[in-house]
């Protein structure tokens, strides 16, 4: 099988603790990229949290793509071009704040270049850190929320969460996608909007079939494209459910494991086909 894209996750499977690229990962990517591979960078962050990481393995060059938001937008990395957007009304974010107080969790979302949120926590703190936005702290969360955003994120303790999360599968199915990314950041997005429904869109409109597709990732939020790629691969520092899914587990994101993968499925079956 000659693979025609790498989708890869970023916390914790293409970046290492430290939140850097290894040098045998990016050399690696650079040259899949140079053999006419196409790169997606897929995570739960704001377009913004991920331009410099684009822009470290010259994503525009190549013709490569931004999937962020856990889906909510698509990016043309050449053009700059936004090939998909999905939003959440004001009145679906006021809705999930008023249950976030109900479990006792923190909420925050994103407008503009900011994260928006009513009340300081160490967990939004965290997520400010990953993205380099700014956190602007609101009087009144409902009453700041007054247009369409991509997506929302409740914060707050993993085992609380955890129980939320188990909670809100089941009242807010039919109106929201739900997904743990981390384990004290459990994310709303449109309903049926995934990293993994937005890679579908984006390898039709490349002409691209998904068993020519490698995935990537680390955490619950990368389920879905894991599950649709031709090749789903789990990281070595993922759970062992997500493990069991994949079709491959690499080496962590600390011991090269989207290189491992890149050298085998990639620059190898290349070299043997040349």
């Amino acid at each position: 099988m000659s693979y025609k894209m790498i989708v890869l996750d970023l916390d914790d499977t293409l970046l290492r603790d430290d939140h850097s690229i290894s040098v045998r990962t990016k050399d690696a990517l650079m040259k899949a990229q140079e053999l006419g591979v196409k790169v997606v960078l897929a995570s739960g962050r704001p377009t913004f949290g991920m331009r410099h990481i684009a822009q470290e393995l010259n994503l525009d060059h190549y013709g490569s793509f931004i999937l962020s938001f856990n889906g909510g937008k698509i990016i043309n990395c050449s053009t700059e071009e936004e090939m998909f957007s999905s939003t959440l009304s004001p009145e679906a974010i006021h809705k999930l704040y008023e249950v976030s107080v109900r479990e006792g969790v923190f909420i925050h979302t994103y407008m503009g270049d900011e994260i928006i949120t009513q009340d300081e926590n160490p967990y939004t703190d965290i997520e400010a850190n990953l993205t380099g936005l700014p956190i602007k702290i609101v009087p009144n969360f409902v009453n700041a929320v007054n247009e369409p955003v991509v997506k929302s994120l409740m914060v707050g303790p993993p085992e609380q969460l955890k129980e939320v999360e188990r909670k809100l599968q089941t009242e807010l199915a039919d109106e929201f996608s739900i997904m743990r990314s981390k384990p004290y950041f459990l994310e709303f997005t449109e309903k049926g909007v995934t990293k993994g429904t937005s890679l579908d869109q984006l390898i039709q409109a490349c002409g691209i079939k998904r068993e020519e597709v490698i995935a990537i990732g680390d955490s619950y939020n990368d389920l879905s494209m894991i599950e649709f790629a031709g090749l789903g691969v789990a990281m070595g520092n993922a759970p062992d459910d997500i493990k069991e899914i994949a079709d491959l587990v690499t080496e962590t994101n600390m011991n090269d494991g989207v290189a491992k993968v890149v050298e085998e499925f990639i620059l190898l079956a290349y070299q043997v086909k040349a």
